[in-house]
């Protein structure tokens, strides 16, 4: 979503840095391509105006233009400034209460009910027993979808029949949580084409009837300024305590995002970054200005790999790696995990420095040269997996027809193992291996 955002500040702001000393007049010109790059981002034209006057109040001090480091200080008031205005409100998720209700609202189409499922997982990883409620009476389905996503994650779903009221079912749901020992309930209410009175006063009433320690306007980041303008609206009939902002990994501007929570003083608090449970992510503020600014987010990276890999399994290919007996089985066991944490182009942006590198890798990717790797590992024999060098062009032949690719796939594959082989070999021999901490 922010990769044309994030591509003209990183070239704007780099045209600041590696210079020495700059002037007032160099501030200035970059503040104006800043300005315009927020606008067309969708950004809302106060919140722009207020930040760039902002970074220019700071960027021409006395301080920083005299260093000879001046560049990186502008870039790191950039920084700071991009990280308070995403950083608004609270954005503690509070689960207090027995058990602690959490009601989503939204509009219809904002991913609401996916939303509730990606919620209840996320409980469940920081140890909670969640209880989905399905609370929405008027979109066909909506408490069937609900129970198909509670399946999939193994969590219970309390529905009840036409004709019950919103509140009924709620509080029939809060009861069942009780008598389960759930400490947790993710309310899935319903959402409306529109903003109307009827569904204002509806929610209102629930919230007032239920108290609920959590009330998350669920927002779809893809329709701009407009769900600012849903955001202040719902604000104004329910006591809202956060943002989930939706549909995060779309092709929009993203602008709506970067304002929402400044235009109407909520904190974001979740990310949806794709349409598996799995992909929701905690809101930090500097970790995605940290993106937008070709920065990276290595912490995100982190704890993305931590729930992803197996330590017993990364504690033994560590131990190859150092032996240098990593193998083409091995290969293919990391490729299917670095896969599961996520989009590559994704994965790139979090590394420093490489979010212009992003749109080639996941470019590479949508090709299918994973896939072709992958097909080609699998269409080779235990043996030849463990020994490439038993593979002569008979075999090479075979694990091309087998694998759907050319003889040239399979050559290439084969010819960069081999040189990564010798290279562990040399690091094993003299040096360690790179990244690798001495035990």
């Amino acid at each position: 979503m922010f990769d044309a955002l994030s591509d003209r500040l990183r070239k704007t702001l780099s045209s600041l840095t590696g210079r020495g000393r700059i002037s007032e007049a160099d501030v200035d010109a970059a503040m104006r391509e800043v300005r315009l790059a927020l606008l067309e981002a969708d950004v809302n034209f106060k919140v722009v105006k207020d930040f760039t006057a902002r970074v220019r109040a700071r960027a021409v001090g006395a301080d920083v233009l005299e260093s000879l480091t001046a560049g990186q200080q502008v870039v790191a008031i950039v920084n700071e400034e991009l990280t308070g205005l995403l950083g608004a409100g609270d954005r503690i998720f509070h689960l207090s209460g027995s058990p602690a209700v959490v009601v989503l609202v939204g509009l219809q189409g904002s991913g609401k009910t996916t939303t509730a499922a990606k919620l209840a997982r996320h409980v469940i990883r920081i140890g909670r027993r969640p209880l989905l409620v399905a609370a929405d009476p008027y979109r066909p389905a909506a408490a069937d979808q609900l129970e198909t996503l509670g399946r999939a994650i193994d969590v219970p779903v309390h529905r009840t029949p036409t004709g019950t009221t919103v509140l009924a079912t709620v509080q029939g749901g809060i009861a069942a949580a009780r008598a389960q020992v759930r400490d947790t309930v993710i309310v899935d209410t319903a959402g409306r084409l529109t903003l109307d009175t009827v569904l204002m006063t509806e929610i209102a009433d629930l919230c007032r009837a239920i108290s609920p320690v959590e009330t998350l306007l669920v927002v779809d980041a893809m329709t701009g300024q407009e769900s600012v303008a849903v955001a202040q609206a719902f604000h104004a009939a329910v006591p809202l305590t956060g943002l989930v902002l939706t549909k995060i990994d779309g092709d929009a501007r993203g602008g709506a995002a970067l304002s929402i929570g400044a235009v109407t003083g909520l904190p974001v608090k979740f990310l949806g970054t794709g349409e598996k449970t799995d992909a929701l992510e905690i809101f930090h503020p500097d970790r995605l200005a940290g993106r937008i600014l070709g920065m990276g987010d290595v912490l995100t990276l982190v704890e993305r790999a931590q729930e992803t890999f197996d330590a017993k399994q990364t504690a033994q290919i560590e131990k190859k790696l150092r032996t240098a007996s990593f193998t083409l089985e091995d290969m293919l066991d990391q490729l299917q995990q670095v896969q599961k944490m996520g989009p590559i182009g994704q994965l790139m942006e979090m590394i420093p420095g490489m979010g212009g590198l992003a749109k080639q890798a996941q470019a590479s990717v949508d090709k299918g040269d994973l896939r072709r790797v992958e097909a080609i590992i699998r269409a080779m024999t235990p043996g030849e997996r463990r020994d490439p060098t038993v593979l002569n062009a008979s075999r090479r032949r075979r694990i091309a027809a087998g694998s759907g690719t050319t003889l040239t796939d399979v050559n290439r594959l084969v010819k960069q193992f081999t040189e990564m082989q010798k290279m562990m070999k040399q690091m094993a021999g003299g040096r360690r291996v790179p990244g690798m901490a001495r035990r």
